[in-house]
């Protein structure tokens, strides 16, 4: 029997309409994943535009994270309270206005403060547009509805840096800003005409001591996450401050939702299996798609010596062969398990991180091509399952809260997987290079005799530098490898997670009219 959330959504009759909405909740989707990482490359930029030191202006990054993690937990709840719709037009205008407001700020203060207001409208778009996604399609049919979401989500953060890029360098760095504006009205127009609203319960209350205590925990996390690098970690008083403060704001945040009656997160959510097992898996896929797209171009271009413009070349088949399985999955999903979707999936991706954690910077374009491609697919094949398996057996009730929660854990994982597998890179760096370092003496006999004797020469200033440079490089590759075999340790208690998980119901068209409307609307 159809819950009430589920009879409010209603049938989409007019083709038109589920387009329209189709396309508008995907922009916000889009335009959401693209600010994460467009301004990275545009920081340099602003930080003389804005007269701002290398440390003010990376608050430009970290407010909008901060504050987009914060507001991602309580979207359900203002969806539950005020209605889908309004929160979807909201959060949508918000974000187009402060977007507007980044490209016109005149100095660091004023930047901070609209990426502020950004990251705060924003946090809802991804959630919002996920639940309107899930309710657009009949249960059959929510694999190409999250083929569909997760190419926005995986397409965003790739094409964030070239096309902050491209735009810093042929306009300026405001328009990395100024571009969302046009898509922003157009979505805002689209959702407020079109997008079915859903019931809204007036005599909720605001959890205010949950908000809190997670909002303290989430955003300490993410300050020490973003900082930790810089402020040579637990060797700063900062850092050890956010750390105790995540950790007590964390800790809190779960005794009270475990012991008050309605906290703002639903307890119940967390009792479905297949959603608490998906959220591991998507924290998992957060550690794994960005830790390793961050990993990936300074090796291509420092140790294997390749151009950016070829680093770019070479990344690409990854997210090409991520949204050729997404396609197939949405396809497929109806007829195949999705556990066996997972483990295929896991399969690919271990064996990918394997194979990178063996790699040296002289190997071949066509192994190197291989292994992004199996990788790419192996994201594929498990990001849309894990979302088909997060929904299954969930409520319609608590759609809109539990996507609003997968998506903070997927983006705790990935700031998370960035953070400590750059910090494990620098950290082996300097213990291999001291490693290698303790043999070079005059006492090395290796390095004294013939062609070493003048090129590695320690006594010498030219040998010295030379040798150096060598056991630089040699430790990067080390520690690139040790890397890449950290994330595939962190990933193999993926397959105990599938393991648990229960088999789907199964998928049974609700009228043929209905399927096929659908399906023309996704041809």
């Amino acid at each position: 029997m159809k819950d009430a959330l589920e009879q409010s959504a209603g049938a989409y009759k007019d083709r038109f309409e589920l387009v329209v909405v189709l396309m508008c909740a995907m922009s916000g989707t889009l335009m959401q994943a693209l600010d994460t990482t467009i301004a990275n490359v545009s920081l340099p930029y602003m930080q003389g535009g804005l007269q701002a030191s290398r440390d003010q202006i990376t608050w430009v990054l970290t407010s909008y994270i901060v504050a987009a993690a914060i507001m991602t937990a309580p979207v359900g709840w203002f969806a539950a309270r005020f209605g889908r719709k309004n929160i979807a037009v909201i959060s949508l205008a918000g974000f187009t206005v402060a977007s507007m407001l980044c490209g016109m700020a005149r100095s660091l203060d004023e930047i901070v403060l609209f990426r502020l207001l950004q990251g705060i409208f924003g946090a809802a778009l991804a959630p919002l547009s996920q639940a309107i996604m899930l309710d657009l399609y009949p249960l059959e049919k929510r694999g190409q509805a999250m083929a569909i979401w997760g190419m926005g989500i995986m397409v965003g953060p790739i094409l964030g840096p070239t096309l902050g890029g491209y735009l810093t360098d042929h306009y300026s760095w405001r328009w990395v800003f100024y571009v969302n504006v046009p898509f922003g009205v157009a979505a805002v127009t689209g959702i407020w005409l079109y997008l079915r609203d859903t019931p809204r319960d007036r005599q909720l209350r605001f959890d205010w001591t949950g908000f809190g205590v997670l909002s303290l925990g989430i955003g300490a996390l993410q300050l020490m996450l973003d900082r930790g690098e810089t402020k040579d970690w637990f060797g700063s008083g900062e850092i050890v401050s956010e750390a105790v403060l995540a950790g007590l704001g964390l800790y809190l945040f779960s005794v009270h939702m475990l012991t008050t009656e309605k906290p703002f997160i639903p307890k119940a959510m967390f009792k479905d299996i297949n959603y608490a097992s998906a959220l591991v898996l998507m924290f998992m896929i957060g550690i794994v798609i960005l830790a390793s797209s961050a990993l990936l171009p300074p090796y291509l271009q420092d140790l294997a010596g390749y151009s950016v413009t070829d680093t770019g070349l070479l990344m690409a088949p990854r997210g090409i062969a991520t949204m050729f399985a997404m396609m197939l999955v949405g396809k497929v999903a109806n007829r195949v398990d999705a556990r066996i979707l997972l483990t295929f999936g896991s399969a690919l991706v271990l064996w990918s991180m394997w194979r990178m954690a063996h790699w040296t910077p002289d190997i071949s374009i066509n192994s190197f091509l291989v292994t992004m491609i199996i990788q790419g697919l192996g994201l594929g094949f498990t990001f849309i399952p894990a979302n088909l398996v997060a929904f299954a057996t969930l409520t319609g009730s608590l759609r809109t809260d539990a996507a609003a929660f997968l998506n903070l854990i997927r983006n705790v994982g990935s700031a998370i997987g960035v953070s400590v597998t750059t910090t494990i890179l620098a950290d082996c760096i300097q213990v291999s290079h001291a490693s290698m370092a303790a043999h070079v003496s005059t006492f090395n006999r290796a390095l004294t005799l013939n062609a070493q004797s003048m090129l590695w020469n320690p006594q010498i200033p030219f040998g010295l530098q030379s040798i150096n440079g060598v056991i630089e490089r040699n430790a990067q590759i080390i520690a690139y490898s040790n890397d890449y075999l950290f994330m595939f340790v962190t990933c193999l208690p993926v397959l105990a997670i599938i393991a648990l998980m229960r088999a789907p119901p199964k998928m049974v068209p609700t009228g043929a009219k209905e399927s096929a409307e659908l399906e023309m609307m996704v041809e």
